[in-house]
């Protein structure tokens, strides 16, 4: 029987490539989309050309704490335990704060950081029960280091951080490793559509002097989801080129 994986924020650039690394690797992926968003969620599926057999499109609302409350449980009981969660799913709202909307601060903070409460509270018991388990946080180099206009952001990132190091202490004795990759500037859909010369502008300042591939975000998730990467917990891999290093 293959290992399940869930990912939230699967049809993203990086949460794409997540999922296709994963079904590489012979995992059975429970890839979740917004609420409603059903049509472009099945687009995605057939756009990439994923069979059933090897990932489920399952609606969540990240956000709403009753919701996975409700659901999570379910699927728990549907699917069995999940052996590897990915908390993937995250949004922008930038802007100067002293000028930032108090809903662009909330959207945020909810979104990225008080998502990987709800998604994983209500699994994290199923997978200490049943051990040799993986929670892999998708975090980013300005939850390390800050970014102007991104104070939401960076605090929810960096949260995300604290939250992992937190929890790989609780999951330590079942087996179960809790640890952050925090990806660089990544060549996302979302990031090429940059003007180009503010692309440049930040390839310029990376030491690689390129952004990362998805595809290599996804290979150090695969990592640390492998038996290989099973005595690392509380960690943050960082997949940057150089430009943070601490």
């Amino acid at each position: 029987m293959k290992k399940l994986a869930l990912i939230t924020g699967s049809k993203g650039g990086i949460g794409s490539a997540i999922t296709e690394q994963l079904v590489k690797d012979g995992y059975r992926v429970i890839a979740t989309y917004f609420t409603g968003n059903l049509v472009c969620a099945e687009q995605w599926f057939e756009e990439k050309q994923f069979s059933h057999d090897d990932v489920k499109l399952f609606e969540l609302d990240v956000t709403n704490t009753e919701e996975c409350l409700a659901k999570l449980p379910k699927l728990l009981e549907e699917e069995g335990t999940i052996d590897v969660l990915v908390n993937n799913a995250g949004i922008t709202r930038d802007g100067l704060f002293k000028k930032m909307a108090p809903e662009n601060w909330r959207a945020v903070i909810d979104t990225n950081l008080n998502s990987l409460f709800n998604v994983t509270q209500p699994l994290f018991a199923a997978m200490c029960e049943k051990g040799n388990c993986r929670v892999i946080n998708i975090s980013s180099v300005n939850g390390l280091k800050g970014q102007f206009g991104q104070t939401n952001y960076s605090a929810a990132k960096a949260g995300m951080i604290g939250f992992t190091k937190a929890l790989a202490f609780e999951g330590a004795r079942s087996g179960v490793t809790c640890n952050v990759v925090a990806p660089g500037y990544t060549a996302t859909p979302m990031v090429e559509a940059m003007r180009p010369e503010v692309l440049e502008s930040i390839k310029s300042e990376i030491p690689m002097k390129r952004l990362a591939r998805p595809d290599e975000i996804a290979s150090a998730v695969s990592y640390l989801a492998s038996d290989a990467g099973a005595y690392i917990s509380g960690e943050t891999l960082s997949v940057n080129g150089g430009l943070y290093m601490n």
